[in-house]
């Protein structure tokens, strides 16, 4: 497959993604891709060739490889990958659907590139909780189907058409067991920058309504304020010896712009 693909995929969402969500791209190309292209499938390449037991019994190497690797280890890192990096495409998708429609009716109608509001947030934070969800369900499904992040040097089989239990050897386990060790701490510390991002998102989210709400209750006190000096005003006046009728009718006027200012505001 070409990695190429992925890789532009996920620098397109880049522009969208806060702080946090950028350094969970940059601990998705260092350190899971590039090491999985670069080391791991060298290391568990021709696996079943070099998967041996003490028995030339024919059909028997195969039966146990297949009972205790029921899916290589590699493909399902590889299938990890694909799957915890695709929801980024809905964000992608979400984009292409805004710009169709501005191009259709020419016209600005989103926010400036880069920025999530409106439907795009919800979208960037589906696809977080996708992510999170992917990830911890290989980290279940590695744990069940290997019974732990290990790899054993040696298994006893005692299937047909083995003719008895037989040892069978793996190979290059402590370097197997290295790298799905070094799998799993990745996949954790992405979990947790995922969780991050989005905890951060809906705080900011949160902390934002507050504050509109904040700001309106202020607005209308302030305009309750002024209205109620300004009938105050209005009906105690000035004193009787400096009352004027054109000073009253311009104070007034005044008043009742600067209450209509603020409230407009």
């Amino acid at each position: 497959m070409s990695w190429m693909f992925l890789r532009d995929l996920l620098s397109g969402v880049n522009q969208y993604s806060t702080g946090i969500g950028r350094i969970w791209l940059a601990v998705v190309f260092i350190f899971r891709l590039l090491v999985y292209v670069v080391a791991a499938e060298h290391v568990w390449k021709d696996e079943q060739k070099e998967f041996e037991c003490n028995i030339r019994q024919p059909g028997c190497e195969n039966v146990c490889f297949d009972y205790f690797f029921p899916v290589s280890q590699v493909r399902l890192w590889a299938l990890q990958l694909i799957m915890v990096s695709t929801p980024s495409l809905l964000v992608v998708l979400h984009v292409a659907y805004r710009e169709g429609r501005e191009q259709r009716h020419r016209k600005k109608l989103y926010a400036s590139p880069g920025v999530m509001d409106g439907g795009l947030w919800y979208t960037y934070l589906l696809s977080l909780i996708v992510k999170i969800s992917f990830e911890i369900g290989f980290l279940a499904l590695f744990h069940k189907l290997y019974g732990g992040f290990s790899v054993p040097y040696l298994v006893k089989c005692a299937l047909k058409p083995c003719p008895n239990t037989v040892d069978c050897f793996i190979s290059k386990p402590t370097e197997k067991s290295i790298f799905i060790l070094f799998l799993a701490i990745t996949s954790c510390l992405c979990i947790v920058l995922n969780f991050t991002e989005l905890s951060f998102l809906v705080f900011k989210s949160t902390m934002k309504c507050y504050l509109q709400q904040h700001s309106k209750r202020f607005k209308s006190s302030l305009c309750e304020c002024h209205n109620l000096r300004y009938d105050d005003g209005g009906r105690i006046g000035a004193p009787p010896l400096l009352q004027n009728l054109n000073s009253d009718l311009t104070i007034s006027t005044v008043q009742q712009a600067e209450a209509k200012l603020l409230c407009d505001t």
